[in-house]
């Protein structure tokens, strides 16, 4: 990484791109020493430009062609638009022309550019998502949070392995503790997929805490909490709802300027606070929410930036193969050893 990153934002993507992954571009350049390189349709990205203040701003407009939206194919989506937002903004990173890329876009598509692009950690089948998001907890992990909807139990430690390194390297966490998300405490509850992994975590090396339940999150008892991303997405959608219908009740009852109105909204929404590291991949990427405004732009950057600063997906990959190998785990096929 040069003394001056720089970091490749897909100013297509997100609900409300380019004015507002532009705004966000803006006010990373202007807040945090890196150069950002805005990728996307050049007229529109123009025009959300000249309503911003770039004097003496680092930051470049790359031309693309086509968006990538959610519900499309990935893999279909990127082989019918090779030039979309997102295939150029992975491309600048393979390429060494930036050091991070950022989308607020499809994230199917997101994992997928960066798989074929920059490809994965040894013995890793995918990458995952994962990250604190709910306010009541802003320092536990969940992991996955959607990027993988089945999973099998290799998968789940892999991670595992991966949310404990984020903890050490990123939050500080000396030894995190790590728990599975289930329908019980108790060894043994769970459906299959969890009952095989938690064999698999307690041989692992990891600091293992076992089951963990769901109203559990909040009670401190474990600071990476792993469930598959079917399960984590629906546990992320649910918080937000539930905060937005808390706020919209309390707004009825203490009125909409309320303290306590606002801080309720704030809690669960992570649009606000921009993406999280897309974990297990040779490169450097964060994928956010497609509501993210421009705040979560610039604190997306302001991530990457930290993120390249401690090395964390070297940490990550090292972290990663030495859990796999205390559990008898190794080969991209996630297969257990006999």
């Amino acid at each position: 990484m040069s003394d001056t990153p720089t970091i490749a934002i897909d100013a297509m993507g997100g609900d409300y791109g380019p004015p507002e992954t532009v705004r966000g571009a803006v006010l990373a350049a202007r807040s945090t020493d890196v150069s950002v390189l805005l990728v996307g349709d050049e007229t529109e990205v123009q025009q959300a430009l000249a309503a911003e203040d770039t004097q003496g701003l680092r930051i470049k407009v790359i031309p693309s062609d086509g968006i990538i939206v959610e519900g499309e194919h990935p893999a279909r989506a990127l082989r019918s638009k090779p030039k979309s937002s997102i295939a150029i903004s992975v491309g600048l990173v393979k390429e060494h022309i930036a050091d991070a890329f950022i989308s607020m876009g499809s994230t199917g598509a997101s994992m997928a550019a960066a798989v074929f692009m920059l490809g994965k950690f040894p013995g890793l089948e995918r990458p995952t998502l994962g990250g604190p998001f709910i306010g009541l907890a802003p320092k536990t992990t969940i992991i996955d949070l959607g990027a993988n909807v089945d999973c099998k139990p290799a998968q789940l430690l892999n991670f595992g392995a991966l949310g404990a390194s984020f903890q050490r390297f990123y939050l500080g966490f000396d030894t995190a503790r790590v728990g599975l998300l289930s329908v019980g405490s108790e060894e043994g509850k769970g459906n299959r997929q969890v009952q095989d992994a938690f064999d698999l975590f307690k041989a692992s090396g990891l600091n293992f805490v076992g089951n963990i339940e769901g109203h559990e999150i909040f009670q401190d008892k474990a600071d990476v909490i792993v469930c598959d991303g079917f399960v984590g997405n629906v546990l992320l959608k649910f918080t937000e709802g539930l905060a937005e219908a808390a706020a919209r009740y309390l707004a009825g009852t203490l009125g909409a300027d309320s303290p306590a109105v606002k801080a309720i909204s704030g809690l669960t929404e992570a649009a606000e606070h921009g993406g999280g590291p897309l974990f297990g991949i040779n490169g450097l990427g964060i994928v956010g929410h497609g509501r993210t405004r421009g705040e979560g732009i610039a604190a997306s950057v302001a991530l990457a930036k930290h993120c390249m600063e401690i090395d964390l997906v070297e940490h990550m990959r090292e972290d990663l193969a030495t859990a796999q190998a205390s559990a008898g785990v190794s080969g991209d096929d996630g297969e257990v050893n006999a």
